[in-house]
């Protein structure tokens, strides 16, 4: 009888082990922390090299952002429609070679939302 109670202890310990695992796993998918403001600017992480275009709604690129974090300073919902959390979303900000235009928002991990809009 001891032997089938340590069998069932351990079992139930694994399965207990395993579940809380899988919820862990499913807990840490979690939202991407925001972007952080500075001053009259917002700081949000991005991808290295990511493209910026001279229109929210045009394939124009006139820079690229090797920084990471990079500053942006609003908002634009209602772009070309480019996949992702945010569909239409692109954000305003100043290229590495001081152009000023519109970044995809699929090319930063921060959360954008507490961008203000432009």
């Amino acid at each position: 009888m001891t032997v089938i109670r340590k069998a069932l202890a351990v079992g139930a310990a694994t399965v207990t082990t395993a579940a809380a695992l899988a919820l862990s796993a499913a807990g840490g998918a979690q939202a991407a922390n925001p972007c952080w403001r500075s001053g009259s600017v917002w700081y949000c992480n991005n991808a290295t090299g990511a493209k910026v275009y001279a229109g929210a709604n045009t394939g124009s690129e006139i820079g690229r952002m090797y920084s990471n974090p990079s500053w942006f300073v609003c908002k634009f919902d209602g772009g070309q429609n480019h996949g992702g959390p945010h569909p239409h979303r692109w954000v305003y900000t100043q290229a590495d070679n001081g152009k000023w235009g519109w970044m995809s928002d699929n090319d930063i991990s921060s959360e954008t939302d507490p961008l203000p809009s432009c």
